[in-house]
């Protein structure tokens, strides 16, 4: 016999449960998925009632998701994933042609997205992909790009958001450099440190600002406006940096701190009136998937050269 709860289960419930684990209210839940809030009240309560037990606490200021519900959001982020690939399997025989601009990060797209990018154009042979990673100056609200992959989220424009991941951190230098330093580094002492970092123009960015607050108003040693530049300056000896840690993992640099508390979000962009357009939906498609299987990596799960804090 079939379990009951499984037959019970509808998806369209599923995507409301994870759209009002993202949003934090059924209003925006509603605004999100492009339905009225009676419905998306209805689907909560039903699968709730599937369950047997509620998956939100209900406050004033929003919904938060129950010990219970916690652990069902990432089975049934697994399920959205499955979900989205599946319809990419289903759909390879629609003909998808023209081209799609991504915006993403120089690292992202020549770490993540290029070595990827084989099966996509496997499967739609006249699709195009233009990249662009001049992030710094392309806004989605001008229209400047289709989608982007990125790991600030946008404030403003007429787009579609979707968290897919995170993108770990931590603090690296090559075994020369690190020879010559104190062992109090690796107890978070950098009183003496050279550190590598990134210009002013890019003071809003999480690992700018945890380097400006260690260097204690010292100056850095090489200021760039790349991580490829910031990577080969750690590489040729010439102090620390923050790094993701997934542009590491195929590099003999050490990592002397893996949390440096300033991970973030990885963030899907669409434009949100080419969001349910058949080529951009492949191209997003594409991306949660890989994002998806080389989550490990990127969040700084696994493939990291640690130095261990002697006793």
């Amino acid at each position: 016999m079939k379990n009951k709860t499984a037959q019970s289960l509808v998806w369209d419930d599923i995507r409301v449960f994870l759209a009002i684990a993202r949003t934090g209210t059924l209003s925006r839940a509603a605004d999100v998925l492009k339905i009225g809030i009676a419905t998306v009240s209805r689907k909560i309560e039903r699968l709730e009632t599937t369950f047997g037990m509620p998956l939100f606490l209900r406050h004033q200021a929003g919904y938060r998701l129950t010990e219970d519900g916690k652990e069902l959001l990432e089975k049934a982020k697994a399920m959205e994933i499955a979900a989205s690939s599946f319809l990419l399997e289903a759909d390879t025989r629609i003909a998808i042609s023209g081209k799609v601009r991504l915006a993403t990060t120089e690292t992202f797209a020549s770490d993540l997205v290029i070595p990827s990018l084989p099966t996509l154009q496997k499967n739609y042979p006249d699709l195009t992909l233009e990249i662009t990673t001049d992030i710094h100056t392309v806004d989605l609200h001008r229209r400047d790009a289709d989608l982007a992959l990125r790991i600030v989220r946008p404030e403003r424009g007429h787009v579609t958001v979707r968290q897919l991941g995170k993108l770990g951190f931590g603090l690296y230098g090559n075994k020369d450099y690190l020879a010559t330093c104190s062992p109090d580094i690796l107890r978070g002492k950098y009183e003496k440190a050279r550190f590598i970092g990134w210009a002013e123009t890019y003071s809003y960015l999480p690992s700018f600002r945890w380097t400006e607050k260690n260097l204690k108003s010292r100056p850095l040693s090489v200021a760039t406006t790349s991580l490829n530049a910031q990577l080969a300056a750690v590489k040729a000896g010439l102090g620390l940096a923050v790094l993701p840690h997934f542009i590491v993992q195929y590099t003999e640099l050490k990592c002397i701190s893996h949390d440096l508390g300033i991970d973030q979000s990885i963030w899907l962009v669409i434009q949100a009136d080419l969001a349910h357009s058949p080529r951009i939906r492949k191209v997003a498609d594409f991306l949660a998937e890989i994002v998806f299987q080389n989550q490990g990596k990127l969040s700084g799960q696994t493939g990291i050269n640690s130095v261990i804090l002697p006793d």
